[in-house]
C-alpha cells in the first residue's frame, strides 16, 4: 500500500499513469475515465452543488467540477496532491489528511450534495467500509448522495474472476467494492459497471 510520501514521489507523474492503464483496458484503472464521466454527469444535475471529495489527488474530476461552478470541499493525505489541486482550484476548501482516521473538523461541519471518492476508498478494509460510509450518509443534504467510483464488482464471483485473470499483479493490499455484499447494508445502492474491473455504487440519502 502506498504512503502519504509515496503519492507525493507519484502525483506528477500519477494522471499520466493512470491514462495509459486505462486507454490499455489493464486492471486497475480500466474504465477510469467512463468511472470519471459518469459522476461528472451525476453531479451537474445539480445546480451548484456543494461537493466533498475524498483522496482527490491530482483534482482530474473536482477541477472540472469547480469550473462548472460546483462548491468544491475535500481531504487528501498528500501535500503534494493537495497543492496541485490547490493550483486548479483555488477557492476550493483542501485539507491535508489521512481520512481514513477522520475527516477535518472544517468539513464535518458542513452538508453536501454529493460527496464523491474515486480509487481511494478501497484503501478502507470491508470492516471499515461500513461505518465510514453512515457517517458520510450523515453529512449529507437531503436528497443527497454519495458517488464512489473505483474498481468495483457485481459480485464476488466476478471480483474472484478478475483476481485471477490478473495473477501477480492483482493488489492483495487493496480491498475493491462488491456491490451485491454492501447492498445488504444500504438497500438502495445502485451499482454502474464501467468496464470488467470498475463501476460506480451509488448510495442515496
Amino acid at each position: 500500500m502506498l504512503t502519504s510520501s509515496g503519492f507525493d514521489l507519484w502525483a506528477d507523474g500519477y494522471d499520466r499513469d493512470v491514462g495509459l492503464s486505462d486507454e490499455s483496458n489493464l486492471y486497475p484503472f480500466a474504465g477510469y475515465k467512463a468511472v470519471l464521466g459518469l459522476i461528472f454527469d451525476t453531479v451537474m444535475q445539480k445546480n451548484a452543488p456543494a461537493v466533498l471529495d475524498l483522496g482527490f489527488g491530482t483534482a482530474v474530476l473536482t477541477s472540472r467540477l469547480y469550473e462548472r461552478g460546483c462548491r468544491v470541499f475535500g481531504q487528501d493525505f498528500s501535500p503534494r496532491m493537495v497543492e496541485i489541486a490547490s493550483e486548479k482550484m483555488p477557492k476550493a476548501k483542501l485539507f491535508c489528511g489521512d481520512f481514513s482516521k477522520g475527516l477535518s473538523k472544517e468539513l464535518l461541519e458542513n452538508r453536501y450534495d454529493f460527496i464523491i471518492a474515486t480509487y481511494s476508498l478501497h484503501h478502507l478494509t470491508d470492516e471499515e467500509k461500513l461505518p465510514f460510509i453512515k457517517k458520510l450518509l450523515s453529512l449529507l443534504n437531503e436528497g443527497g448522495c454519495i458517488l464512489i467510483g473505483d474498481v468495483a464488482f457485481e459480485d464476488r464471483a466476478a471480483l474472484e474472476a478478475c483476481r485471477e485473470d490478473c495473477g501477480e499483479g492483482w493488489d492483495d493490499e487493496e480491498y475493491y467494492f462488491v456491490a451485491s455484499e454492501l447492498k445488504e447494508h444500504f438497500p438502495n445502492l445502485k451499482f454502474e459497471k464501467c468496464s470488467y474491473c470498475a463501476g460506480v455504487v451509488t448510495i442515496r440519502k
